[in-house]
Protein backbone atom coordinates (compact mmCIF):
# COMPACT_ATOMS: atom_id res chain seq x y z
CA UNK A 1 0.00 0.00 0.00
CA UNK A 2 1.32 3.40 -1.00
CA UNK A 3 0.70 6.69 0.76
CA UNK A 4 0.23 8.16 -2.73
CA UNK A 5 -2.82 6.08 -3.70
CA UNK A 6 -4.33 2.64 -3.36
CA UNK A 7 -5.50 0.74 -6.41
CA UNK A 8 -9.11 -0.25 -5.76
CA UNK A 9 -12.02 -1.15 -7.99
CA UNK A 10 -14.66 0.57 -5.88
CA UNK A 11 -18.08 -0.84 -5.19
CA UNK A 12 -20.77 -1.07 -7.90
CA UNK A 13 -22.28 2.31 -6.93
CA UNK A 14 -18.89 4.05 -7.09
CA UNK A 15 -18.15 2.50 -10.48
CA UNK A 16 -21.56 3.67 -11.77
CA UNK A 17 -20.81 7.16 -10.43
CA UNK A 18 -17.54 7.26 -12.39
CA UNK A 19 -19.34 6.10 -15.55
CA UNK A 20 -22.12 8.67 -15.00
CA UNK A 21 -19.66 11.51 -14.42
CA UNK A 22 -17.58 10.64 -17.51
CA UNK A 23 -20.14 9.56 -20.14
CA UNK A 24 -17.59 9.04 -22.94
CA UNK A 25 -16.19 6.09 -20.98
CA UNK A 26 -19.06 4.13 -22.57
CA UNK A 27 -17.40 4.64 -25.98
CA UNK A 28 -14.25 2.76 -24.97
CA UNK A 29 -14.19 -0.98 -25.63
CA UNK A 30 -13.90 -3.32 -22.66
CA UNK A 31 -11.61 -4.29 -20.93
CA UNK A 32 -9.92 -0.89 -21.40
CA UNK A 33 -13.11 0.83 -20.22
CA UNK A 34 -13.13 -1.22 -17.01
CA UNK A 35 -9.45 -0.43 -16.40
CA UNK A 36 -10.19 3.29 -16.85
CA UNK A 37 -13.11 3.11 -14.40
CA UNK A 38 -10.89 1.33 -11.87
CA UNK A 39 -8.24 4.01 -12.28
CA UNK A 40 -10.78 6.78 -11.65
CA UNK A 41 -12.28 4.90 -8.69
CA UNK A 42 -8.78 4.47 -7.26
CA UNK A 43 -7.97 8.16 -7.61
CA UNK A 44 -11.29 9.17 -6.07
CA UNK A 45 -11.14 6.75 -3.16
CA UNK A 46 -7.49 7.62 -2.46
CA UNK A 47 -8.20 11.36 -2.52
CA UNK A 48 -9.50 13.74 0.12
CA UNK A 49 -12.68 14.32 -1.93
CA UNK A 50 -15.92 12.70 -0.85
CA UNK A 51 -17.48 13.09 -4.29
CA UNK A 52 -16.20 13.24 -7.84
CA UNK A 53 -17.95 16.58 -8.31
CA UNK A 54 -15.92 18.36 -5.63
CA UNK A 55 -12.55 17.59 -7.24
CA UNK A 56 -10.94 20.87 -8.36
CA UNK A 57 -9.30 21.30 -11.73
CA UNK A 58 -6.40 23.54 -10.70
CA UNK A 59 -4.89 25.87 -8.15
CA UNK A 60 -5.46 28.77 -10.56
CA UNK A 61 -9.15 28.00 -11.16
CA UNK A 62 -10.38 26.81 -7.75
CA UNK A 63 -14.07 26.86 -8.63
CA UNK A 64 -13.66 24.90 -11.86
CA UNK A 65 -14.41 21.19 -11.53
CA UNK A 66 -12.00 18.50 -12.70
CA UNK A 67 -14.91 16.56 -14.21
CA UNK A 68 -15.95 19.54 -16.34
CA UNK A 69 -12.41 19.96 -17.66
CA UNK A 70 -12.03 16.22 -18.32
CA UNK A 71 -15.31 16.01 -20.24
CA UNK A 72 -14.43 19.14 -22.23
CA UNK A 73 -11.05 17.66 -23.17
CA UNK A 74 -12.70 14.41 -24.26
CA UNK A 75 -15.34 16.18 -26.36
CA UNK A 76 -12.80 18.52 -27.96
CA UNK A 77 -10.34 15.71 -28.61
CA UNK A 78 -12.94 13.63 -30.43
CA UNK A 79 -13.84 16.63 -32.61
CA UNK A 80 -10.15 17.16 -33.44
CA UNK A 81 -9.64 13.46 -34.18
CA UNK A 82 -12.68 13.41 -36.48
CA UNK A 83 -11.39 16.49 -38.29
CA UNK A 84 -7.90 14.97 -38.66
CA UNK A 85 -9.41 11.87 -40.24
CA UNK A 86 -11.97 13.59 -42.47
CA UNK A 87 -9.71 16.37 -43.78
CA UNK A 88 -6.16 15.01 -43.50
CA UNK A 89 -6.60 11.23 -43.58
CA UNK A 90 -4.84 10.91 -40.21
CA UNK A 91 -6.21 7.89 -38.40
CA UNK A 92 -6.09 7.79 -34.61
CA UNK A 93 -6.58 4.83 -32.33
CA UNK A 94 -9.95 5.85 -30.87
CA UNK A 95 -9.75 3.70 -27.72
CA UNK A 96 -6.23 4.87 -26.90
CA UNK A 97 -7.13 8.47 -27.62
CA UNK A 98 -10.35 8.46 -25.62
CA UNK A 99 -8.69 6.71 -22.68
CA UNK A 100 -5.88 9.30 -22.67
CA UNK A 101 -8.35 12.19 -22.96
CA UNK A 102 -10.42 10.90 -20.03
CA UNK A 103 -7.44 9.97 -17.86
CA UNK A 104 -4.94 12.75 -18.65
CA UNK A 105 -5.57 14.70 -15.42
CA UNK A 106 -6.48 11.81 -13.14
CA UNK A 107 -3.69 12.68 -10.73
CA UNK A 108 -5.23 16.10 -10.03
CA UNK A 109 -7.75 14.26 -7.86
CA UNK A 110 -4.75 13.35 -5.70
CA UNK A 111 -2.51 16.40 -6.14
CA UNK A 112 -5.09 19.00 -5.06
CA UNK A 113 -7.24 19.24 -1.98
CA UNK A 114 -9.53 21.84 -0.52
CA UNK A 115 -8.78 24.03 2.48
CA UNK A 116 -12.04 25.87 3.00
CA UNK A 117 -12.73 27.74 -0.24
CA UNK A 118 -9.11 27.48 -1.37
CA UNK A 119 -7.55 24.76 -3.47
CA UNK A 120 -4.10 23.77 -2.22
CA UNK A 121 -1.50 21.18 -3.09
CA UNK A 122 -1.89 17.94 -1.16
CA UNK A 123 1.16 17.83 1.13
CA UNK A 124 1.62 14.07 0.74
CA UNK A 125 1.93 14.27 -3.03
CA UNK A 126 3.17 17.82 -3.64
CA UNK A 127 6.67 16.77 -4.73
CA UNK A 128 5.46 14.88 -7.78
CA UNK A 129 5.02 16.74 -11.06
CA UNK A 130 1.59 16.60 -12.65
CA UNK A 131 1.35 13.65 -15.04
CA UNK A 132 3.83 11.43 -13.22
CA UNK A 133 1.49 10.27 -10.45
CA UNK A 134 -1.28 9.67 -12.97
CA UNK A 135 1.04 7.57 -15.13
CA UNK A 136 2.09 5.55 -12.08
CA UNK A 137 -1.53 4.85 -11.15
CA UNK A 138 -2.48 3.93 -14.72
CA UNK A 139 0.46 1.56 -15.09
CA UNK A 140 -0.51 -0.20 -11.86
CA UNK A 141 -4.13 -0.37 -13.09
CA UNK A 142 -2.81 -2.28 -16.16
CA UNK A 143 -3.67 0.36 -18.75
CA UNK A 144 -1.76 0.03 -22.03
CA UNK A 145 1.72 1.52 -22.13
CA UNK A 146 0.67 3.96 -24.87
CA UNK A 147 -2.03 5.46 -22.63
CA UNK A 148 0.39 5.60 -19.69
CA UNK A 149 2.97 7.41 -21.85
CA UNK A 150 0.44 9.90 -23.19
CA UNK A 151 -0.76 10.79 -19.69
CA UNK A 152 2.74 10.91 -18.24
CA UNK A 153 4.07 13.30 -20.88
CA UNK A 154 1.05 15.47 -21.75
CA UNK A 155 1.84 18.49 -19.58
CA UNK A 156 3.35 21.68 -20.94
CA UNK A 157 6.17 21.29 -18.40
CA UNK A 158 7.06 17.70 -19.31
CA UNK A 159 10.72 17.37 -20.35
CA UNK A 160 9.74 14.77 -22.99
CA UNK A 161 6.82 14.42 -25.38
CA UNK A 162 5.19 11.28 -26.63
CA UNK A 163 4.95 11.32 -30.41
CA UNK A 164 2.01 10.58 -32.64
CA UNK A 165 -1.37 11.99 -33.51
CA UNK A 166 -2.97 10.97 -30.20
CA UNK A 167 -0.40 13.05 -28.30
CA UNK A 168 -1.00 15.99 -30.62
CA UNK A 169 -4.77 15.86 -30.18
CA UNK A 170 -4.47 15.47 -26.40
CA UNK A 171 -2.17 18.49 -26.22
CA UNK A 172 -4.46 20.86 -28.11
CA UNK A 173 -7.70 19.59 -26.59
CA UNK A 174 -6.21 19.99 -23.11
CA UNK A 175 -4.92 23.51 -23.71
CA UNK A 176 -8.21 24.55 -25.34
CA UNK A 177 -10.22 23.34 -22.33
CA UNK A 178 -7.60 24.69 -19.92
CA UNK A 179 -7.89 28.16 -21.39
CA UNK A 180 -11.66 27.95 -21.00
CA UNK A 181 -11.25 27.17 -17.29
CA UNK A 182 -8.62 29.86 -16.81
CA UNK A 183 -10.78 32.37 -18.67
CA UNK A 184 -13.56 31.73 -16.14
CA UNK A 185 -11.26 32.24 -13.13
CA UNK A 186 -10.73 35.72 -11.77
CA UNK A 187 -7.14 36.91 -12.10
CA UNK A 188 -5.93 33.92 -14.13
CA UNK A 189 -4.40 34.45 -17.55
CA UNK A 190 -5.16 31.81 -20.20
CA UNK A 191 -2.16 30.12 -21.84
CA UNK A 192 -2.77 31.78 -25.21
CA UNK A 193 -2.36 35.22 -23.59
CA UNK A 194 0.82 34.41 -21.67
CA UNK A 195 4.09 35.81 -22.93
Amino acid sequence: MSALYTLQAGDPWQRREVARALPRLAEIAPPLREQAVTAWASAWLSSTHSTLEEMPYSLQAPDYRLLDHTNEVADTGILLADYAWEHWGVALDQDTLLAALLLHDIDKALLYTRDGDAVVADRTRAGLPHGVLGAMLLKEASLPDRVVALVGTHTTTSPVRTEGPEAWVLHYADLFACDHAFGQAEGTVPFFQRV
